[in-house]
């Protein structure tokens, strides 16, 4: 996708700090972090958001989620982590390219509150 912020990050066009990189993934820092420890893997095929996966996605998904726990406690998250996917506008995703907040730290954003 040629306008798509993170393929232009994948692809070296855009410079970020990068976290790990395979034949599938790509993890960076966000450059606005929410806590001590915030980065983001996304897949490198393009994906627009959680709502665009499906089953044939199912691999690239489970190697996401298997391989935030070695990359948060490499990057200091060392006592546990959030997860986090925004879908769609209401989900308020801004960057439509699958991506996977991973968020650490003392407290990362405070306690999770439910209102009814």
């Amino acid at each position: 996708m040629t306008d798509c912020l993170f393929c232009k990050i994948i692809a070296g066009q855009i410079p970020c700090q990068k976290v790990y990189e395979d034949e599938d993934i790509f993890a960076f820092n966000d450059i606005q972090p929410a806590a001590p420890v915030h980065f983001m893997i996304v897949p490198k095929q393009h994906i627009a958001s959680l709502n665009d996966a499906d089953m044939s996605h199912q691999a690239i998904l489970g190697k996401i989620l298997a391989k935030a726990g070695e990359l948060a406690k490499a990057q200091g998250a060392t006592d546990g982590f959030r997860v986090i996917i925004n879908t769609g506008r209401v989900g308020r995703q801004e960057v439509y390219h699958l991506h996977v907040h991973i968020i650490g730290g003392p407290d990362p954003l405070g306690p999770m509150i439910v209102k009814k």
